[in-house]
């Protein structure tokens, strides 16, 4: 049995905060209070109040002010010598870096995190940096290594009857097994997802768990109607709470849903606007998507051949230097697709500088 979901990373003055609600609203409750303890001297205030800031930020794709916030909370933290509030400001950094598409930093900070938990006695803030490393994972394609501690992190969650975090860890299987063929089972746990997370009012698990429903409709069976209507319904809750990350992912679904349809007018349309919205929350993994989406789109619209050629050979080397397996291997099946080969040794000038530019920036 489950309770009502809950937000730990709010905590101090502001564990009144709800699970739901608005990022604008946390971050002025943050701010405010995180002031308030600094001029008082409460370093451990401090850094739990800059917790909330930090997260805030991130989720609103503001990653300067984010990743000054974290780094702030963690020295507050360290002063106050608060073991748990180390861990948790490091659960932040860890989740910003995988977000940013710097996968060797988050597994490190994620890592700490996990560690200073154990150390501290702090269950939650552990099981939230191990669910970190395994999302990563998985971000990453890495399946075979995570898959099983994504069921390990979900049978703690239901037997703490943890509502968040056992959506959280229902929707990770679900995608791994989406992502593997397995249509059935993934819309199975991704159904189960959005039921708890509708009967906990986690109404940011239950977005996602309706995105992902929205995915195995359409490319299971084919219902573009209802796909949409599922992606509108996430598409409310991501507006009310100011998601930017998930509405982005919402707007690049419905362009999924749109290709597969035929529709690559509409489709374009979204990817375009999602690619936007990416970008300005620099968040790379998404932007890639959305630009080989819309490199797939405009093909369909009559794009010239060489241009479409050019483009996925540049995504295939920024997917490759950024470590997104199961991104790279979409840019293989769209090549397969569109009968174009993966030899950039044709390519013109302008498109080598151009694979070139994209790698040195996405080493950065």
């Amino acid at each position: 049995m489950y309770g009502k979901a809950f937000a730990p990373e709010y905590q101090g003055a502001l564990t009144t905060l709800s699970v739901n609600s608005s990022l604008s609203d946390v971050l002025a409750a943050g701010t405010e209070q995180l002031e308030a303890a600094e001029r008082a001297g409460q370093h451990g205030e401090a850094a739990r109040s800059g917790l909330a800031v930090a997260e805030a930020h991130r989720r609103l794709g503001q990653v300067g002010d984010a990743d000054r916030a974290w780094k702030a909370s963690y020295r507050a933290a360290r002063e106050a010598g608060d073991t748990g509030a180390m861990a948790w400001a490091l659960w932040s950094g860890g989740t910003l870096a995988r977000q940013r598409g710097a996968f060797p930093l988050a597994r490190r900070l994620l890592q700490l995190a996990a560690d200073l938990g154990e150390l501290g006695g702090d269950i939650v803030v552990r099981g939230y940096s191990l669910a970190g490393l395994a999302e990563t994972g998985r971000i990453q394609g890495d399946y075979e290594a995570v898959h099983r501690l994504h069921e390990q992190l979900l049978v703690e969650a239901r037997r703490r009857g943890e509502a968040r975090h056992t959506v959280w860890a229902l929707e990770g299987i679900a995608q791994i097994h989406r992502n593997t063929g397995s249509y059935d089972t993934a819309y199975a746990l991704f159904e189960e997802a959005a039921e708890i997370a509708a009967r906990a009012e986690d109404r940011r698990g239950h977005a996602w768990a309706l995105r992902g429903l929205a995915d195995i409709v359409s490319v299971r069976d084919g219902d573009t109607e209802r796909a949409l209507a599922l992606l509108s319904e996430a598409e409310t809750t991501c507006h009310a709470m100011k998601l930017s990350s998930a509405l982005a992912y919402n707007h690049k679904m419905r362009g999924n849903v749109f290709y597969r349809a035929g529709r690559y007018a509409e489709a374009r349309a979204l990817y375009e606007q999602a690619l936007a919205e990416f970008r300005a929350m620099s968040e790379p993994r998404g932007e890639a998507l959305s630009r080989l989406g819309l490199v797939k789109s405009r093909a369909r619209l009559g794009r010239d051949r060489a241009e479409t050629a050019a483009e996925l050979t540049e995504l295939a080397g920024v997917l490759e230097r950024i470590g997104l397996r199961h991104a790279r291997e979409m840019v293989a099946r769209a090549q397969e697709e569109f009968g174009i080969g993966a030899d950039t040794a044709e390519q013109p000038h302008g498109a080598r500088m151009a694979v070139a530019a994209a790698g040195a920036e996405a080493a950065r």
